[in-house]
């Protein structure tokens, strides 16, 4: 069984998140986190997935505020040993209530090619052309809620 929970800046489990999405997301492309971003993410709702039987952090996410009807999921990591558990889809699915339940209309991202099957299998769709970011490719996907 899994549990999801809010992760308060800058606490231990925060950096645990931290920790997850640095060896999930930038260590494979051979980036850093910088840490004059973190500061920014203290206005951020961090999401965290955990095993109830370990009290393991195996996931989470960052919703962003874009506006008063969007809001943008970014850094969605999970950890490879629970991946095909259907985590990151559950995932997902407790960030989109939650941005419904906070009064978002749209939920957005920006997703790397690889991931684009699996975010339109959650009801995503594409609504912009190829575009880098950082030296990866990315399309905007949406979802209205």
């Amino acid at each position: 069984m899994i549990r999801f929970i809010d992760i308060e800046f800058g606490s231990s489990r925060y950096q645990e998140l931290l920790d997850l999405r640095y060896k999930i997301l930038l260590q494979p492309l051979g980036l850093k986190f910088l840490d004059s971003y973190r500061e920014q993410e203290a206005s951020f709702l961090h999401i965290g997935c955990i095993d109830n039987s370990t009290d393991e952090l195996i996931g989470g996410l960052i919703l962003v505020p874009v506006d008063n009807e969007e809001i943008r999921v970014m850094q969605v990591a999970v950890d490879p040993a629970r991946q095909g558990e259907g985590t990151g889809r559950k995932l997902i699915e407790y960030a989109e209530k939650t941005a419904k339940e906070i009064g978002y209309s749209r939920i957005v991202m920006h997703a790397m090619l690889s991931v684009v099957g699996f975010y339109e299998k959650l009801g995503f769709t594409q609504d912009s052309d190829l575009f880098e970011e950082k030296g990866i490719n990315f399309v905007r996907m949406v979802k209205e809620l």
